[in-house]
């Protein structure tokens, strides 16, 4: 048999399963997370959060024309680039394993080998290129509109050419494989950086073939030599020939007066001459080695050169345009990712270590009208030298970090760690919680979706389960039959192919424990970051596919038939994939799933025309985003993100016109805002106040007021008192009607607003100067996230009109029950409102999802109340009945947080009969919970939360005379406290 057909033809027939796979399954909308911002910024090919990723903004573009002008149509088609990217990872995969496999079983891919042997290589590519295809982390990057799986397309791509490379003799031909590989790097620089972590791995198939004689210390060189190469390029060419371009252009502009990008174009014509002339020098000479690195190094740059997208779309100032990146000095700060900060590695602080002083470091260049402006200095810590250390792991001082440190270490608060705390941290957590509980999930199984659920292991195999993990479709049991294969073919490929054993082995390590160390999270994350490691999962994926190869020797001991036991040891490791498929297919499959845009829609649909609607997190700013730019949904309303909030660009946009949303009505200007000046951050501090005008504060600061300047911070305004007043025109705002009739008692002529903590950003101060400037004739919305990151108590004066609160010249003299404006608040969710896909069992909702439904159910629970409240009982139960039909528990679990209100509305409501209906779901699983919990002898807030729930349910039973419903439940109320020793005085009080 042909090895080249057989392997051309089987690697074609993989792809096809990955691409059928993977576009049955895929996302049709834009799903939550980063998904939402990049089909937005790929349709109209906007500016993304850094370190952007040009290459897939322009391949996302060219896949939204196949809408042919149906925007509802572009998601689809931009989510079908990571489809077709995965399915070619899997295509390349499979002839990486066939031509590692070529090496162990020593065939020549020029000669035909036995039928047998080619059953047995290729059946070792199916298995192990199959079980990469259905593994949890790529098949959950693979169906969705994100950098990964054209991430992972380069990585197998790379690592493909390099085997191809290692069978051409004629080193001029295989330098032009070398030549490729590293164009490919450079592109995929426009996508993802995740790729140059394969170099170590292909220096050692060069080492390999150049050395048959292969050293230890030859092997340490290599090693050596491809980390100079990630350095060389993660660090000379990425940021570093930006940042010399800079100085360049600091240079011409401000010493020799020259116009702004004067600078740029000499340093470019430098660099392009410089190679030309050293590749044509090499050429001449013969120095084959310079030469191709120095036309490797010419390709590098070609492909890197899609980064001016982003320059060129920045200037053009689109509504997306992320820290601006529009010259050299910002593009540089973009592409190094300064916004996120950054982490120590090899030295730095523990988490206690106290600041001793400060070094002013380089400065921060803003481009002005005719000249770069120093407008800032970065700023170096100085810390006592006894509490810092090499390679530190536990350096936040977030405080919810060091509480989870401390939870994690065991220590008691004020007791400072050690070196062997920072260690434990790195291999208990870093290492055993944040990737292999990952690598477990992807070749063991996994408990469910639930954010922090733990890997499935054998003593959780036949366990007896409650409803509710039992119908988690995140609940996924391998049985770990593809962990046991793939250790079975890494022991196999130690004996038979040590040289391509290390290969792979330091491909699986660099990807996955190194990537970790290097990367040194904080120890805890909003989402689970598992798809960072699927590097390492395709390495181990190769060895799957080698047990393959193992299996068949030991049943060669048995049968003699070479081409029995090649078919008997597939179809055995087929059970691998196999049990992978038929796991994970409910959890990957998001076909027919729409209320990321859904809930983006219904949160635009609660705002009045023209509003500003603050939001606080990924989740509800990027999906409103695609609903904007993408289906053109309420361009009216102004999205504003509070984490950029923070930023002087981002204010900066904000007073330019945006679609039909006027720009924002400051009093202070730009030049306020911006970074490094006075108003970054506004402490406290205790100037005989308790408190002062809003606008009059303002005033001060517009004015530069000497008198603001802090004692203790020279270069910093400070907050005089913890209270600020904004006057009402009370008359004005009645006549506006902006305050429903039924809440005008509560307008207030001064709105006092409390600050929490000692201080003020720079978001807080913008938001103020809104709430003063647009003097009521701006809508100002806030939602659940945002209200809770600002640090100006606006809970009293706020009106929930649908998903969104509006703020407005109210006081709620009991910020704890919600003030509703039932007359907007219904017309908005029962008429405006999608509840796509909610009411089907078969979609699925994964716990992301599942938060937003319970959002939405809260929502209409409050509008219920409000006009049951207010006597329209027949509008309350049309209400709470809506909620139940848009979004049943067959569609979507009732949750414990609005089960219980929704009881007590409907037994208020006379629907008796559907209370205790839901009454019985709850009580059902919140003791199966239990009993659940108590055999595990687990303690935690979802164990008081389930006994709480019992209380309240018996509580409401009794209220509304359903005394042996009640009896039963409280029984088991008393029961359960005793068992968890936390029994009440009175077993019906809460």
């Amino acid at each position: 048999m042909n090895f080249q057909r057989i392997n051309n033809i089987g690697g074609w027939i993989v792809f096809t399963v990955a691409l059928v796979t993977y576009w049955l399954t895929m996302e049709e909308t834009a799903s939550y997370w980063d998904c939402g911002e990049f089909i937005s910024v790929s349709y109209k090919l906007e500016v993304p959060h850094p370190p952007g990723a040009p290459l897939f903004l322009l391949i996302g573009r060219l896949f939204s024309f196949l809408a042919l002008g149906d925007v509802t149509r572009v998601a689809y088609w931009i989510n079908f680039v990571s489809v077709l990217a995965s399915a070619f990872t899997i295509l390349f995969l499979f002839w990486s394993i066939s031509l590692f496999g070529r090496k162990i079983m020593k065939v020549s891919v020029t000669e035909e080998i036995p039928a047998d042997k080619a059953w047995l290589l290729f059946g070792s590519a199916f298995v192990g290129s199959l079980a990469y295809t259905f593994s949890d982390s790529f098949w959950f990057s693979a169906v969705e509109a994100e950098v990964y799986a054209m991430s992972s397309f380069f990585t197998a791509f790379v690592v493909w050419a390099m085997m191809k490379w290692d069978l051409i003799e004629d080193e001029s031909r295989a330098n032009r494989w070398l030549i490729l590989i590293f164009y490919m790097m450079g592109l995929s620089i426009g996508v993802h950086l995740l790729n140059l972590v394969t170099i170590p791995a292909l220096g050692l198939i060069y080492y390999f073939k150049k050395y048959k004689d292969p050293s230890f210390w030859g092997i340490v060189w290599t090693l050596l030599i491809s980390l100079l190469i990630i350095f060389f390029i993660n660090d000379i060419i990425i940021p570093g020939l930006p940042s010399v371009a800079g100085a360049f252009e600091i240079y011409f502009v401000n010493s020799l007066r020259l116009p702004f990008g004067s600078g740029v174009i000499v340093f470019s014509a430098l660099l392009v001459g410089a190679l030309v002339y050293g590749i044509i020098r090499t050429q001449k000479s013969g120095n084959v080695i310079l030469n191709t690195f120095l036309v490797s190094t010419a390709f590098i740059l070609i492909g890197y050169s899609s980064y001016a997208v982003i320059v060129i779309r920045s200037n053009d100032n689109p509504p997306i345009n992320e820290n601006d990146p529009s010259d050299v000095m910002s593009f540089v700060r973009y592409l190094k990712r300064e916004q996120y900060g950054s982490r120590p590695l090899l030295y730095g602080q523990y988490f206690t270590a106290e600041i001793q002083g400060y070094t002013e470091g380089v400065p921060i260049y803003t481009k002005g009208e005719k000249r770069y402006e120093i407008t800032d200095r970065r700023v170096d810590y100085r810390y006592n030298p006894k509490d810092m250390t090499i390679l530190p792991r536990i350096y936040s001082t977030a405080p919810d970090h060091q509480a989870t440190y401390r939870a994690i270490l065991g220590l008691r608060e004020g007791e400072k760690p050690n070196f062997i705390d920072n260690m434990r941290f790195m291999f208990k957590h870093q290492i055993g919680t944040m990737y292999m509980r990952y690598f477990m999930f992807n070749f063991a199984g996994r408990e469910s979706d639930i954010q922090d659920a733990d890997w499935l292991g054998p003593r959780q195999w036949f366990e007896e389960l409650p409803e509710e993990l039992a119908m988690n479709k995140g609940r996924n049991n391998f049985f770990m039959i593809p962990l046991l294969l793939g250790l079975l073919g890494l022991v196999y490929q130690i004996n038979h192919d040590p040289k391509n054993f290390a290969v792979t082995g330091l491909l699986f390590i660099l990807t996955g424990v190194a990537l970790v160390i290097y990367l040194n999270s904080p120890p805890s994350e909003p989402r689970e970051r598992d798809y960072i490691y699927a590097g390492s999962y395709y390495a181990f994926c190769i060895w799957i596919g080698f047990s393959v190869l193992a299996i068949a020797e030991l049943l060669g001991r048995f049968i003699k038939n070479g081409r029995t036991v090649a078919i008997a040891s597939t179809v055995l490791c087929l059970s691998a994939p196999a049990v992978m498929a038929a796991e994970g297919w409910d959890d990957h499959d998001r076909s027919n799933r729409y209320f990321s845009v859904d809930s983006a829609i219904n949160y635009l649909q609660s705002c009045a025309p023209n509003a500003i609607l603050f939001t606080g997190g990924d989740n509800d700013t990027f999906p409103l985003w695609y609903a904007q730019e993408v289906e053109g949904v309420r361009t009216d309303v102004r999205v504003v993100v509070l984490s950029y909030y923070n930023t002087d660009w981002y204010i900066k946009q904000t007073m330019r016109q945006t679609y039909e949303s006027e720009p924002f009505p400051y009093t202070l200007t730009a030049k306020h805002y911006q970074q490094g000046g006075p108003n970054d951050y506004l402490m406290y501090y205790d100037a005989g106040l308790t408190s002062i005008d809003l606008v009059e504060y303002l005033n001060l600061i517009k004015r530069n007021y000497s008198g603001l300047q802090h004692p203790y911070m020279s270069s910093a305004n400070m907050l005089p008192a913890k209270e600020l007043i904004l006057n009402v025109d009370v008359d004005k705002v009645r006549a506006m009607g902006i305050v429903p009739k039924n809440l005008d008692s509560l307008i207030v002529p001064q709105m006092r607003l409390r600050v929490i903590g000692n201080s003020l950003e720079k978001k807080d101060l913008a938001m103020l100067d809104l709430l003063a400037s647009t003097n009521w004739e701006r809508p100002l919305y806030v939602n659940n996230t945002s209200l809770a990151q600002f640090k100006v108590d606006l809970r009293p004066y706020i009106v929930q009109e649908g998903n969104a609160y509006r703020i407005l010249p109210i006081r709620n003299p009991r910020p704890q029950d919600e003030l509703v404006n039932t007359e907007v608040a219904y017309e908005n969710m029962l008429k405006k409102f999608q509840y796509r896909g909610l009411d089907d069992p078969k979609v699925y909702h994964s716990e992301d999802y599942r938060k937003f439904v319970l959002n939405q159910r809260n929502s209409l629970i409050n509008l219920a109340s409000a006009l049951l409240a207010e006597g329209q009982e027949d509008k309350a139960r049309e209400v709470i009945l809506f909620s139940l039909e848009k979004m049943p528990d067959h569609g979507v679990p009732f949750d414990r947080f609005t089960s219980l209100p929704t009881i007590q509305l409907l037994m208020e409501l006379g629907e008796k009969e559907r209370a205790l209906s839901i009454t019985d779901i709850t009580y059902r699983r919140s003791t199966e919970m239990l009993d659940y919990y108590i055999r595990r002898n687990e303690r935690h807030n979802d164990v008081r939360l389930n006994l709480a729930v019992l209380g309240e349910l018996q509580r409401m039973m009794y209220e509304y005379g359903e005394e042996e419903l009640a009896t039963r439940i409280e029984a088991d109320y008393v029961k359960y406290s005793d068992a968890l020793g936390g029994r009440p005085a009175h077993p019906g009080d809460m």
